[in-house]
């Protein structure tokens, strides 16, 4: 059985890049890193960032797509025992401005095409320096010239000057020996910081620690250890790195199996199938709505998969349907699991061992994991078998979010000695330990996989002059999990505002994901008698009309 051969990230890598040093450890655009030569890397960029002050606990924004630099730099900063602050790059300088004010990072390493959003951000906040790449340095320069010649690399430009330094040159220098000695750290420190949608309309961090990080690295790697051997898996990354999903998926070969791993700037269905087929790749790990659009993708039945083994599914409800016609044309059931980022990615998993999980299922609670279902209103502890609100705790447990006291309080609670985080999702375990998710908060949007707080969206429109009020709910939605619909209230003088008005303002301030779907006026919102907001009023009222068109459309 697969074990951990460290107690610390870096430590775990080190141990498996220096037993293997040879074996591929990174396909990017064609290109091979072997696990020594991605562990060189990694200690000459640490090297690097210790000269420029980058040390102990310093948090670091990694602002960049899937390339090999976001695995390095990872690496570099467990090294140094610094934290790696991961945010997505499709963000603009509005939410970037508010992830550096927060984690109190003073650089950032970002993508050439998205340096001009950090550097609108650097006067307002504590950021001193950026280190800047693109998706082609660290590819031949023969691939860069073609790659650029017909226009295929977004790119930007970049001033030199005190506090900006290049990726590749700081990458050149030849400065292992200045490394600062290396000490184990505590498996409670915090290893990475994840941000994820906050009640408040903030983001929140979560402090992950190293231990249960591991852990769950651990768990990831035993639920296909049944099919695909240890030191045999080929991993297709489909998941961004600054989800939990995708920091699982693309640690876990690195750290456990002494694998491959197959990396994409971004999920093309075209590349990720044609991966597949020319790497046999045998794991990949993805949001339900992915694997429908490979179903429905017209080319699909071009290319070869039969070399995967391990499918497996997360970040949202998994469609029926999908499962179905995922089994049924590929042969390959969709293993599904369950988790948040509070529980870093798994608090179930769907182990191979066990068979084709039952349909609904989300996998058996993982190792290393304790669960409690409660009634939502008394914390009760429910009957077996009954459905609950699931609480759940580890040995090496979050126990709070960063820098936010009063969400802490609100969802985690000290039970008999122990930290417990509330889900706020409705689960029911049956007799054989099978997991099935049965409903949400509703303050939380899943759309493609994203965890989006309607509270944040709901902030942002009301920042518009024009807006008194606003509501923001998901409404289902077969292919995308839930689509986000925004209720606005305007103010009694305004005159002349559109919907398009109000989603470009969306735009300019959310990430493109969070951008509503549909927005209605209301000349009110229904409000409790304390002045809350309803919001599972609205929901349930859109249900209901969602349930009555289908009727309509249904044949007698």
């Amino acid at each position: 059985m697969v074990e951990l051969k460290s107690g610390s990230i870096w430590g775990c890598f080190e141990k498996t890049a220096q037993a293997s040093p040879q074996k591929e450890a990174v396909v990017y655009l064609g290109e091979t890193l072997s696990f020594e030569q991605l562990r060189e890397r990694a200690l000459r960029l640490a090297s690097s960032f210790a000269k420029l002050g980058i040390g102990d606990h310093d948090r670091v924004l990694i602002y960049l797509y899937n390339i090999p630099q976001t695995i390095i730099s990872l690496l570099a900063l467990q090294r140094l025992r610094a934290i790696p602050v991961p945010v997505a790059p499709v963000y603009g300088s509005y939410d970037l401005k508010y992830l550096a004010k927060d984690s109190g990072a003073e650089t950032v390493i970002c993508m050439d095409s998205n340096f001009n959003y950090v550097s609108e951000i650097i006067p307002e906040t504590s950021i001193k320096q950026v280190v800047v790449t693109n998706m082609v340095d660290l590819i031949p320069l023969w691939k860069r010239f073609i790659a650029k010649g017909f226009d295929r690399v977004p790119s930007g430009k970049f001033p030199s000057g005190e506090g900006i330094y290049s990726f590749v040159e700081l990458l050149k220098q030849d400065s292992v020996p200045h490394l600062p000695d290396w000490k184990e750290p505590d498996p409670t420190d915090t290893a990475l910081l994840l941000y994820t949608g906050g009640t408040t309309g903030f983001p929140k961090g979560v402090p992950l620690p190293a231990g249960l990080f591991l852990n769950n690295c651990l768990e990831w790697r035993r639920a296909s250890e049944d099919l695909v051997p240890v030191g045999e898996a080929i991993t297709a990354l489909a998941a961004p790195l600054y989800h939990i999903i995708g920091q699982m998926d693309a640690m876990t070969p690195l750290l456990i199996g002494g694998e491959k791993l197959l990396m994409f700037p971004r999920v093309v269905i075209d590349a990720l199938l044609d991966h597949i087929q020319r790497y046999k790749a045998t794991n990949m790990f993805a949001v339900p709505t992915l694997y429908r659009m490979i179903l429905e993708h017209d080319r699909v039945d071009f290319y070869d998969m039969n070399s995967l083994k391990y499918c497996g599914t997360g970040g949202d409800v998994l469609p029926t349907e999908v499962g179905r016609r995922w089994l049924e044309k590929f042969g390959v059931p969709l293993y599904q699991g369950y988790g948040t980022t509070e529980f870093c990615g798994a608090i179930s998993l769907s182990y191979a061992r066990d068979g084709i999980p039952p349909e609904g299922a989300a996998g058996k609670v993982i190792p290393g994991a304790s669960v409690m279902l409660v009634d939502p209103d008394t914390l009760r502890p429910v009957g077996e078998g009954e459905p609950g609100e699931l609480l759940g705790t580890s040995k090496y447990p979050v126990k709070g979010y960063w820098n936010k006291p009063d969400e802490t309080r609100e969802c985690f609670l000290e039970i008999d000695g122990r930290v417990w985080y509330r889900t706020r999702d409705i689960v029911r375990i049956d007799r054989e330990g099978w997991l099935y998710f049965l409903d949400r908060s509703v303050d939380m949007i899943k759309h493609k996989g994203y965890r989006i707080a309607a509270a944040e969206i709901e902030r942002v429109l009301q920042e518009h002059r024009a807006v008194v009020a606003a509501c923001v709910v998901g409404i289902p939605d077969e292919k995308v999990g839930e689509r986000i619909k925004a209720f606005v209230v305007l103010k009694e003088d305004i005159r002349g505002i559109s919907s398009y008005e109000l989603a470009r303002w969306c735009r300019e301030r959310l990430a493109p994901y969070k951008v509503p779907h549909y927005i209605e006026f209301r000349d009110m919102l229904p409000k409790s008698k304390v002045g809350k907001m309803l919001r599972r009023e609205i929901r349930a009222e859109e249900q209901r009309k969602l349930s009555e068109s289908k009727q309509l459309v249904e044949p007698e």
